[in-house]
């Protein structure tokens, strides 16, 4: 029974990463390739906003109807939008690809409030929740990769249509399996308005917003997850654009940034679990912000050497791989820590607290990567990624000023041993 809701469950989120591979490691390299400018393909960004608006719509998906008829709907939806995105052309029609992508995007957001419900209702006990857990970072980690590196090292011999062709299968038997999957089985359907209590909490937002600011670590905890990331994020989207105008192919890039990067960076999630396990959060948050930053510097050296070498391209294949490596361990640290901060909610709040971290979390990743471009085409690379140095430097130093003085020991819980 345990290993049908670990394959349940991996399906949903494989399926829920391929989004994020097209439109994070697969569009950029091909865009760019069609001659589009770094500006525009960054402005590609925008797209994800859907996921910071899920928690609007969070309760509907919560309130009413099963998780089935959630899961079913939304992933044949997104097979939909494959077979309609296969008769696009991409090289001309831009706006069409941003439509596409932006349908991928609300789908695959509201499918994610219905696998996450599913995952609390299905999981019991610490041990289903650590293996469940897992399955979640590796499986949509792993639709990213196949998406975002696999699919690009064949695009060129497929072609557009074939791949999302091939995408809409892949959706397409996914929605068949789940509709016929036994581990949903036995699941009330739910109308609207399932209480009193539950409707006035919805007429007073207002005192669940002062609950919510109110709970110890908040303010430091959302500055932190809306700074962490700027400057690594700036530096993961632009990188590999960098190397595809100077000393790589889109195929190359593919293999190297879209699956090899990728599997550094599932490791690093990995690893990071671990080593919690081990040491407190504060001396781990410490010394691996310490070591993103002597990463970025290495990174930011290689800009210099424009031509192309075999030297050039073990550096840079090094450099994306540490970088990887690194950002697995801090977004392991990252939600560890909004989890303790959570925790010290009132247990009515506790799933919208988090909620609220995490869209704030994508917001901050968001927003900087959808400027970053038009920062390289305004400035250039080098001074670009001077100013991506800056940022992770300084949220280097929030970290270490906060774990030094106790501010994040105080004010959230320490990982239990």
């Amino acid at each position: 029974m345990m290993n049908d809701k670990l394959v349940f469950l991996g399906l949903l989120y494989f399926i829920q990463g391929i989004p994020y591979g097209l439109q994070s490691s697969l569009l950029p390299v091909y865009l760019r390739g069609a001659g589009h400018s770094l500006t525009r393909i960054s402005l590609t960004k925008i797209l994800y906003f859907p996921w910071v608006l899920k928690v609007l719509w969070a309760p509907l998906v919560d309130r009413t109807g099963t998780k089935r008829c959630w899961l079913v709907g939304t992933v044949a939806g997104l097979a939909m939008t494959c077979l309609l995105s296969a008769t696009i052309t991409p090289d001309v029609q831009y706006m069409s690809v941003a439509g596409s992508l932006l349908a991928m995007n609300v789908l695959a957001s509201v499918q994610d409030i219905a696998a996450d419900g599913a995952a609390v209702r299905l999981l019991r006990g610490q041990g289903e929740l650590g293996l469940g857990n897992t399955v979640q970072v590796v499986g949509y980690k792993a639709g990213s990769v196949f998406a975002g590196g696999g699919l690009l090292a064949v695009i060129d011999v497929a072609g557009w249509g074939w791949m999302f062709a091939l995408l809409a299968c892949v959706y397409g038997g996914v929605a068949l399996f789940v509709w016929g999957a036994p581990v949903l089985d036995g699941e009330p359907a739910r109308g609207q308005g399932e209480g009193r209590r539950g409707s006035k909490d919805v007429m007073q937002p207002w005192k669940v917003w002062r609950k919510l600011l109110s709970v110890p670590g908040t303010t430091w905890t959302m500055f932190y997850v809306l700074t962490y990331k700027l400057g690594e994020q700036g530096a993961i989207t632009m990188f590999p654009l960098f190397l595809l105008d100077h000393h790589m192919t889109a195929r190359e890039l593919g293999v190297w940034n879209g699956v090899v990067a990728m599997a550094f960076s599932i490791c690093g999630s990995s690893i990071g679990g671990f080593l919690l396990s081990q040491y407190s959060i504060g001396l781990l948050m410490r010394r691996v912000f310490m070591m993103r930053t002597i990463s970025m510097v290495f990174q930011s050296s290689l800009l210099v050497v424009l031509e192309p070498s075999p030297m050039m391209k073990v550096m840079a294949v090094l450099s994306l791989s540490l970088q990887h490596f690194i950002a697995g361990l801090i977004t392991t640290l990252t939600f560890t820590t909004m989890m303790n901060c959570t925790q010290r909610a009132e247990e009515s709040i506790q799933a919208t607290h988090y909620s609220f971290l995490a869209t704030l979390e994508v917001l901050g990743k968001l927003s900087f990567s959808a400027l970053a471009g038009g920062m390289v085409d305004t400035v250039g690379f080098p001074i670009a990624f001077i100013l991506f140095l800056f940022l992770t430097s300084s949220s280097a130093l929030h970290v270490w000023r906060a774990t030094e003085t106790g501010v994040l020991k105080e004010q959230l819980k320490e990982q239990p041993k």
